[in-house]
Order: C-alpha cells, then structure tokens, then sequence
C-alpha cells in the first residue's frame, strides 16, 4: 500500500516568446488530499501582447512551412516522446486528487489523441500546406469556367482557455488539431491544476521536436490577454457555461468576430430503456455505467452522467442497485492502491458542489449518500472529499433544479418517466448536452429514443450486451467523433476526426479554368491541360511522375462475344446484358456491356504488363457510368494523374513507395463520356545509387 509524498514546492513558469518566466510571488496550490501547498503559480509580468504577436510572427510562419504530413510526424515523434514520461505524470496527477485510472484517461488519453491525429493527418490529408476541399465545382457548360474550395491555415493563434479537470488531455486534444492545421497555440490552464499542463509542455520544449513558437504557455490569471487577440487568432474554451457566455461577449472578441468555440459542461443524461427489466444484461450494464460516471474523476467530467432517467416502475430497483454499487466504492487518498475514488480539485469547489446540492434538494431527497464514510487516507477538513450522492425528483416534468443546476462533482439525479416520448422531453429539458447515453436491447425502442434526443446532444451512445465489451462508455470523448453540443453545451465542437482540423482553416472558394485551378491546388481538373511523352506512365517512378501526366490508349470495339463471356467469367447474366428481348423492352432499348466489364477493358487498354516501378493496385473511387455501351460502339480511355501522396517507410519495410492516384475517363466514338473513376496504385519511389538512401 502507498501513500501519497509529502510534495516540494513547484514552481511552475509561463513560457512564452521563446523563454521560461517564473515569479516568487503568486497564488499558492495545495494538493487535493492533505491540503498541503504544492505550487505557487503567476503570470505576473507576461506580456501577453508580446506573446500573440511572437506566435503569429514565428510559431506560425515555422508551421505553415510545414506540409500536413511534416506536421503529422512531429506529432507522432511527440506523442512517443510523452509516452516515454507518462510516469512523471501520474506522480503529480496525484496531488490533484485523482486516482491513476482516473490519470488515465487524462494522460494517456491526451496523448493517444496525439497519436490519432498525426495518423488521421497521413491517411486522410494530401502532403502538402493546404487542402483541397470537396468536388470540382463547373460552373460554365463548356467546362472552361471551374471552382473548388481550398483550405488553408489561419494566420493567428489559438488561445486555449482549458478547464482543471483534464489538464493535459484538455491541452493536448486542442494542440493536436490547431497543430495539424498548421496554427501555434497559446495555453491557459484552469490554476488548480496548472502544474500538470505546466510539466507537460516543459517535456515538451525540451524535446525540440516542435517549431519554435508553435507552443506558449500562461500561467496564473489571463490579464489582458483577450484585449490583444485579432480576426486570424481563435479562442477554444471549455469550462463551464456561464463563464463562457461572459467570454463569448468580451468586447474585442466581438468587434474582431474573433471565432469562439465553446465545450461547456452540460446536463447529460442516460436512459435506461422501458423495455429494460432488472433480470437483464442491460439492467446491470445501466448501473455500472451511471456508477463509473458518478466516480470516475469524482463526478468531474463534463461529459458524466448527471441526469439518470428511468421508467418509473424501475425507480426502487435502480436505487437499490445503485446503492449497492456506490457501496464498493472506496474513498480517500488516490495513492492508495484500495482507493477507488479520490477528492474534488478543491476544498472550494467541493463548497460549490454542497452549495448546489442545497438547491438540488428544494426539489430532489437524497436517496444514496448524505453522511460521511471511512475515508482510507487523506484529509476530510482540508483535504476537498465528498461521497458519491444520488437524488431521486419524483416529479421531474415540472421541477427546473435537475435541468439547470450542475453539481461539478460525485452527484446524480434520478428522473422517472413514464413512456419515450416523456424520457425524450426529460432527456431535452437540458438544453443541450455534450453526449447522452441509452441503454436498452430493444432496437425500435434505440430508435426512437435516438432520433427524438438527436437534436439536443453532440453525441449519443446506444450501449447493450452487444457491444458492452468493446464500448469506451458514456463519457470518453474520441478524437475520431465529435465533442461538443448545442445549446447550454456551448454550440461548437472540437475533435471529430480531421473536421477539427479544417475547423482551424479559412475555407476559400477559388474560381478559375482547369489549368490554371489544377496548378494551383496541384491536383488534376478534368478539362485542364495534360502532359503525354513517349514513356509509358506506368513505367515511371513516384519521382518521376507529375501531376498531368497523361495516357491516351487505343481504341476497341465491343462485341457480343465480349458480353457473353464476361457474363459467363463473372456469373452476372443480368437480363440488360444477355437478354435480347429484356433489353430491348427495358431502360436501354438494347442490350449492353457490363460497367465492370468497361473498367477491365480499360485496365488492359492503360496498363503496362512488364514489371516495373507500379508494385499494386491500391483501390478504385468515385466511380461512376454515364452512358451505356452496346455492342459495336468503341471505346477508349485517357489515364491522367491526379495526385501523388508520399509514403513513410514502415519498420521493417525496405522499399519505399508512394500512392499515385490516377483519374481516369472512358469516352465512346462519339467522345462521350461513358465511365469515371479514380485508380490508386502502388509506386516504388527512387533509391540514390550511390549510398542507398531515398531521393530528397
């Protein structure tokens, strides 16, 4: 059994323009479980001017330099980097009253989300600065008049604004897509736990693995931060939501239409099904869920389970097993390997958290807590515990506590309801929440309750025995699915895959002809100008092919034979194919080739059979058949590259490769388009003779 150190002062600094500031002087952090002082942090004499303007000048230039895969890298070599010093972590994660599982999902999480994004980044983004967005747009009949939109990084700062419940998990989310984008990030940590975020961004200057200035960090009270931010720079915040609604309306935020984005802790709720009986898997999976959110980080997540909704009939049972899972849970020093829940941050907000369990009551009774249990170490006077608490209102339709007073701590509130569409109206009184969750096996019952809550919540989890083994649970945020909500939980988002990303980017719409918009975004516009030379393209490296380089094949005749014995290959003897009297009668008036019997006409009409630099066929996209092909008509197709996306080395791979997308279009006699598609191949990319190594 351990017990948490006796810690030694920390003094944590600000870094900002290149350098460490420390102050003497300051607010003084105690540890959540003795009430020790652990830290003494100020932001006394930042210059928070300076620091905007030293991320836009410097940290901003030095991304933008940097290709969306550049920038992926850095942030895989970091996220291994923090890996490496997780442990350093947890020991301070301690002193915030959190037990390690609750650390976590705070520090590993965080930095899991790292390795996402810089994944998501190679997948799903071009290796370039700037990314090209939806289709080509023509916008004159002869196709000489085309448009696209194209992203591109804003050229200010981010200024996280983070809450203390998750400090490096909170910072590492928002710096992994601002980063990806290509915008530098200016930190505010919530003070309580600014330690952390604090020891966390030391590693990771001294890593050196990010450009200069891409990183800053204020601690202590924010000044006159918000004064100096401009158009290009952006506020992500997440804290509560009356404290975002007076930000949001700060006077320079306004006037600079500064954007605003806001994850606020909201009212969340969880129904259990009214087809759910207490005999069920289901029933049991409810009551670990509701349990694990009213304890895990001590009730000190945005996204826990608040709101308890279950059918009335349901209301004894769930209160018994309820008590009898919050019974299990140990408490008291986070340390302690026989602890399962520790303390609140603070001895303050464990008194705003009594404060609104006083208003809860005027129309909810405690049912489960109320009186202190043994506490297995730690403090109770200076230290910030408070036993898990549930409340049950009984008349939930026309009570207003349940759904606008948030207890930020181990506290739920048990609503009845008697049929979906009141768990519906219940689950909406919130006014908007950041995830809700359903538990039931009953999919028509799943679907009623998801598509009547859908249009209040940011994200909804359907959990039953089919996928409670592999369920992350009601309140884990994933870097691939959207955090955030409308309503009270703040109107925006942050994460949901690579839309976060372009979240950080200023969407242009770019109008131009096909040449000139291909040489722009360096992407082929069908219509646009190609290049074609006597060298097959299939028999050139990655290197050597360029965007526009272009294949015009021979042409062919089909014939019935090819019909029939592609039918008989393939086993498809669809009527409008091998039916003379059902085709003529149906949509083509005759009978017609296969479309998958065009594509692989056409793959032998493009492809170069010799072994070569071309190594695989990596997949088809985007196809399409436009006019059907009868017997006789004669077909050719033109090949052209369409873009080149650069591929790392794997370990253990020793042939380095490339993925070259090709566009190509099949046309009849009458130089009518019949079929459009997109082809990814497999290229090996150049070796230097002299030494082995890659070409630059």
């Amino acid at each position: 059994m351990t017990t948490l150190p006796t810690p030694s002062m920390l003094r944590p600094a600000s870094y900002v323009y290149g350098t460490w500031h420390a102050n003497a002087d300051g607010q003084t952090l105690v540890d959540a479980v003795y009430g020790r002082p652990v830290a003494v942090i100020s932001s006394e004499g930042v210059d928070f001017a300076q620091a905007l303007h030293y991320g836009r000048e410097v940290g901003g230039p030095a991304l933008r330099r940097l290709t969306f895969h550049a920038r992926a890298r850095a942030l895989k070599a970091l996220a291994t980097y923090l890996m490496e010093r997780k442990e350093d972590y947890y020991a301070l994660n301690l002193l915030t009253g959190a037990t390690r599982r609750d650390g976590w999902v705070d520090i590993e999480g965080g930095i899991g989300t790292l390795f996402s994004y810089a994944g998501m980044a190679r997948r799903e983004l071009p290796d370039e600065r700037f990314l090209p967005d939806g289709k080509v747009e023509k916008l004159g009949k002869g196709g000489t008049f085309v448009a696209r939109h194209l992203l591109v990084p804003r050229e200010g700062v981010e200024v996280q604004i983070n809450a203390y419940n998750f400090p490096v998990w909170g910072m590492l989310e928002k710096l992994a897509q601002a980063f990806i984008a290509g915008m530098p990030s200016l930190v505010k940590p919530a003070p309580q736990t600014a330690y952390l975020a604090e020891r966390v961004v030391r590693d990771i200057v001294a890593s050196g693995l990010l450009p200069e200035g891409s990183l800053q960090l204020v601690m202590g009270e924010p000044g006159d931060l918000l004064d100096h931010l401009a158009e290009q720079d952006m506020v992500a915040f997440t804290g509560s939501a009356a404290t975002a609604q007076k930000l949001r309306v700060h006077p320079n935020i306004v006037a600079r239409n500064v954007p605003f984005n806001t994850e606020a802790d909201s009212l969340n709720a969880s129904v259990l099904g009214l087809t759910v009986r207490p005999e069920d898997p289901e029933f049991a999976l409810y009551i670990k869920e509701v349990a694990r959110e009213i304890t895990s980080k001590a009730g000190q997540k945005c996204t826990a389970i608040r709101r308890a909704l279950v059918p009335r009939d349901r209301i004894e049972a769930v209160v018994e097993a309820l008590r009898r899972e919050l019974g299990k849970v140990t408490v008291g020093d986070p340390s302690r390997d026989d602890v399962r829940m520790g303390a609140l941050v603070s001895t303050d907000q464990r008194e705003r958290v009594q404060a609104t369990l006083t208003a809860l009551r005027e129309e909810a009774r405690v049912v489960i807590g109320g009186e202190d249990r043994e506490l297995l170490g730690g403090d109770r006077e200076k230290g910030a515990f408070l036993d898990p608490t549930v409340l049950l209102c009984d008349s939930p339709l026309t009570a207003r506590g349940p759904h606008e007073l948030e207890a930020f701590g181990p506290v739920a509130t048990l609503l009845p309801y008697g049929g979906l569409e009141e768990a519906v109206q219940l689950a909406r009184m919130g006014r908007g929440s950041l995830v809700g969750s359903i538990v039931t096996h009953d999919r028509t019952e799943a679907t009623e309750l998801v598509l009547g809550m859908a249009s209040t919540h940011g994200r909804l989890l359907v959990l039953n025995r089919e996928n409670a083994e592999e369920s992350t649970g009601h309140g884990s945020p994933l870097p691939q699915l959207k955090h955030g909500g409308p309503g009270r939980a703040g109107s925006s988002e942050e994460m949901a895959g690579i839309a976060g990303v372009k979240h950080h980017m200023n969407k242009v719409a770019v109008q131009a002809d096909p040449t000139t918009l291909a040489a722009i975004t360096r992407e082929y516009v069908p219509g646009g100008e190609v290049r074609e030379d006597r060298i097959h393209p299939f028999r050139k490296t990655f290197d050597e092919i360029q965007v526009g380089d272009s294949l015009l094949t021979h042409r062919r005749t089909v014939t019935e034979a090819d019909i029939v014995n592609f039918a008989n290959v393939s086993g498809d003897h669809f009527y409008a194919h091998v039916d003379e009297i059902g085709a003529r009668e149906g949509l083509f008036g005759r009978r017609v080739a296969h479309g998958y019997f065009l594509i692989s006409a056409a793959a032998g009409q493009f492809v170069s059979p010799a072994p070569g630099p071309v190594l695989a066929n990596y997949g088809l996209e985007n196809l399409r058949f436009v006019e059907p092909v009868g017997i006789g008509d004669t077909i050719r197709t033109r090949l052209t590259c369409k873009r080149k996306i650069r591929k790392d080395l794997r370990p253990g791979e020793v042939r380095p490769t490339g993925v070259v997308e090709w566009h190509a279009e099949i046309t009849n006699q009458r130089d009518e388009l019949v079929a459009t598609y997109d082809i990814l191949t497999l290229v090996e990319r150049a070796r230097d003779g002299a030494d082995g190594q890659l070409h630059p």
